[in-house]
């Protein structure tokens, strides 16, 4: 069984578009993202309020929101509670561990939904306390891009112009500890794209927080099919007053073949370099991925589960795979761990794949389990 380790601290087939490699990339012109585009899930009526877990006896303890439609991004805030994002509607709202009823927020404009693009990722800002700012990883009608944003107010683009596709969108965000921002891009179906070092497909980017590369570019990776989730391990020795170093792993979900974890490093080509962790195609379909320093855990939408992979001091897997969750709430997509050492998790059964249930979809808060693999801790 696993020995799951937790802290308190704490993603084939060539395009037919007529891409041209090797060429310098222009991101489009900056400005207000286009119109909405059409649902393309199984969603309620945007500006429904969500129906969250009531808290009461008998319900699902696991449960802290549902009725909403295919939540993708998931930030936890300093107070303890998260804010979620809708995959088509565009919606962001507050939900908490204590199953107080969710909070509608504000509704992202320009999403586009066709493919598999939309609301793909969130991000608080390193000074969130301070600036009140989130990032998201959206779809539009013309590319995908990253925005940012105060809760209430209008987008503006840090990022533009990653070619986008019908699948194979990407949306990986994450801040490294010296506030630069990690983007998780797909191939947009053309894994051509993935390999030029030219292009921004199938990337993990490296940029600062107004959108300008950390160093000659922001291909930070390169070789990925569709970095879905971007998640790390930051390690500070305050003693020696370093500066904090950090493990950042990347979720690759293949259209053949088995998904992947990438353990990602600053120049590295996936497509020649061994992925840390393989998942048969069958049991994975990676959604996210949440780390901590002793374990990775990863949300399969194909695989209605969570993958646990111990690692050991060298970053390496060991011991067989624990699963939990199987079957038990359908397609499990984002994941993220909050401080108190529990993994926050969002179902996707209404994304036109799932067959979904009443309360779906959900928001999960639960503890992983105990070294014995059977308790909570």
């Amino acid at each position: 069984m696993l020995a799951v380790v937790l802290a308190a601290a704490v993603l084939t087939g060539c395009g037919d578009d007529g891409y041209e490699p090797s060429g310098p990339f222009r991101p489009l012109p900056e400005g207000a993202p286009p119109e909405v585009g059409p649902p393309t899930s199984q969603a309620p009526v945007p500006g429904q309020p969500a129906e969250p877990g009531s808290g009461e006896e008998g319900g699902d303890p696991n449960v802290v929101a549902s009725g909403l439609a295919v939540p993708t991004g998931l930030v936890v805030l300093p107070d303890g509670s998260a804010i979620v994002g809708e995959r088509d509607t565009g919606r962001l709202l507050q939900v908490f561990a204590d199953r107080s009823p969710a909070r509608e927020l504000m509704t992202v404009p320009g999403i586009d939904t066709a493919g598999d693009g939309g609301l793909l990722g969130l991000a608080a800002s390193p000074t969130y306390l301070e600036d009140g700012l989130l990032y998201a990883y959206v779809s539009t009608a013309t590319d995908n891009r990253v925005v940012r944003f105060p809760l209430g107010g209008t987008p503006n683009p840090v990022f533009t112009g990653i070619p986008r596709g019908e699948r194979h969108n990407g949306g990986g965000l994450v801040f490294g500890p010296d506030g630069h921002l990690f983007v998780g891009t797909g191939d947009a179906g053309d894994p051509v794209r993935a390999q030029d070092p030219n292009s921004l497909n199938g990337k993990v980017l490296r940029i600062d927080v107004f959108g300008r590369p950390v160093g000659p570019t922001p291909v930070y990776s390169r070789g990925h099919r569709d970095v879905t989730a971007l998640c790390q391990v930051v390690v500070a020795d305050e003693e020696a007053q370093e500066e904090p170093i950090a493990t950042l792993y990347a979720t690759d979900d293949a259209t053949e073949g088995p998904d992947a974890v990438d353990l990602v490093t600053e120049g590295a080509d996936y497509s020649v370099v061994a992925p840390l962790i393989e998942v048969p195609a069958e049991e994975g379909g990676p959604g996210g991925c949440a780390a901590v320093g002793g374990a990775v855990f990863l949300g399969a939408l194909d695989g209605q589960r969570i993958h646990a992979f111990a690692l050991d001091g060298t970053g390496a897997v060991v011991g067989d795979p624990e699963e939990f969750l199987g079957g038990q709430y359908g397609r499990l997509r984002t994941v993220v761990l909050d401080a108190e050492g529990a993994l926050w998790i969002t179902t996707s059964n209404r994304d036109g794949i799932g067959t979904p249930v009443e309360e779906d979809d959900r928001v999960l808060r639960i503890l992983p389990p105990s070294a014995a693999g059977t308790s909570p801790l």
